[in-house]
């Protein structure tokens, strides 16, 4: 009596059926250009539409604005399944899921909803926009303000470090209302791209992910009007933390569809490379390291499943994002590098895909909350 992958008691047949079609899709519309589009640093044109096609940009969105109304847990599918083969794309898709529609669908009154959500299942782009120099793992330091000016508001400020900005139409802006109430004040706002004021900056020069755009963001007097405020004024704090916590499980995805990935390359790779008269993969001191590796993103996948099956309960979930979040970003980066030893030269070169994976899981330790960040958080809970 043969077993059942462990991978699979966390899924329904139908669930995992929709993994296995997204394993095809993205191996075959996304592989073979992903090391072109790392060269270039730009993602291949010809996808986005695919993605939007496909529903995978609106996941949560219901079925009546042009999204698949599907739940959280969907959403961790698709991110995990990309990043099998491009974590690059995977963080586009994670953004606009986990971030950008989830803050919508929480906060955003039906107006918006109506306005927002069609574009966003099915041509645009959305950006998350807290970071600022001033503020990274302290992301309520903004500078970024918003000035009433009647009932419309003028931003003024910039932000850093934010994912999508060059393919991005829809921007979700955090800034302070004012400043006398410290975090108080801070205020989600929805800026489009072409208003006037607003510039997207240079692209940064990443290790990583090179793929997804990561930009600064200038405001010079952009006028927002009322009905572009997301939530309660002075409540974008909470619009920020709710998001972030389930973006975190987001990220814990990435990391495990980057290890999955730099996992089944190096198999493939230990069966048809021989030394000394036989494949390397039938060395012991080989197998056991290939045996720690998927030991290791197993239990990695299943915290990070664990805690979208605990979001979709609504049950609490924090601690858990926690976990997953820094438990698998440090999966990925030891089995990334584990991959590129194995490879032996080869590895260290960018004909294979393990290099690549290497340099993509440096990330998962740092946004969406650094590991010493999602430490002190797991503590507190433990501790409170």
């Amino acid at each position: 009596m043969s077993e059942a992958r462990p991978a699979l008691t966390t899924l329904t047949e139908e669930e995992n059926d929709f993994r296995e079609a997204l394993g095809g899709f993205f191996n075959e519309a996304v592989r073979p250009l992903v090391h072109q589009m790392d060269h270039n640093q730009q993602i291949d044109q010809s996808l986005l539409p695919m993605f939007f096609e496909m529903g995978i940009m609106g996941i949560e969105i219901p079925e009546e604005f042009g999204g698949t109304g599907q739940n959280f847990f969907t959403s961790i599918i698709v991110i995990e399944e990309a990043a099998r083969v491009d974590p690059a794309m995977s963080v586009l898709i994670d953004v606009q899921n986990t971030l950008v529609v989830n803050a919508i669908r929480k906060w955003g009154n039906d107006e918006q909803k109506a306005r927002l959500f069609p574009k966003l299942a099915r041509t645009t782009v959305g950006a998350y926009c807290l970071s600022e120099s001033s503020s990274g793992s302290d992301a309520f330091a903004l500078r970024c303000k918003a000035t009433q000016d009647g009932d419309d508001w003028i931003l003024s400020g910039n932000k850093l470090w934010i994912t999508n900005g060059n393919e991005a139409g829809i921007f979700l802006v955090f800034a302070n209302t004012d400043f006398d109430k410290g975090y108080r004040g801070i205020t989600c706002f929805v800026v489009e791209r072409g208003d006037e004021g607003f510039t997207v900056g240079k692209k940064e020069d990443k290790l990583g992910i090179r793929a997804s755009s990561t930009t600064e963001l200038f405001f010079e007097n952009v006028r927002v009007k009322p009905e572009n405020v997301i939530g309660p004024v002075g409540k974008g704090y909470k619009v920020a933390i709710e998001t972030l916590n389930e973006g975190r499980i987001g990220i814990g995805a990435q990391m495990v569809g980057l290890a999955q990935g730099a996992l089944d390359a190096t198999v493939s790779y230990v069966k048809e490379r021989e030394q000394f008269g036989k494949a390397i993969g039938q060395f012991q001191a080989v197998q056991h390291q290939i045996a720690q590796m998927a030991v290791d993103i197993e239990a990695a996948r299943l915290l990070v499943y664990n805690a979208a099956r605990l979001h979709d309960a609504g049950m609490p979930f924090l601690k858990e994002a926690a976990m997953a979040k820094l438990f698998s970003s440090q999966v990925a980066e030891r089995v990334a590098s584990k991959a590129v030893e194995l490879h032996g030269g080869n590895g260290f070169t960018t004909e294979y895909p393990v290099e690549k994976f290497f340099r993509d899981s440096k990330i998962g330790a740092i946004y969406e909350g650094t590991s010493n960040m999602q430490l002190s958080t797991i503590a507190k809970m433990l501790l409170a």
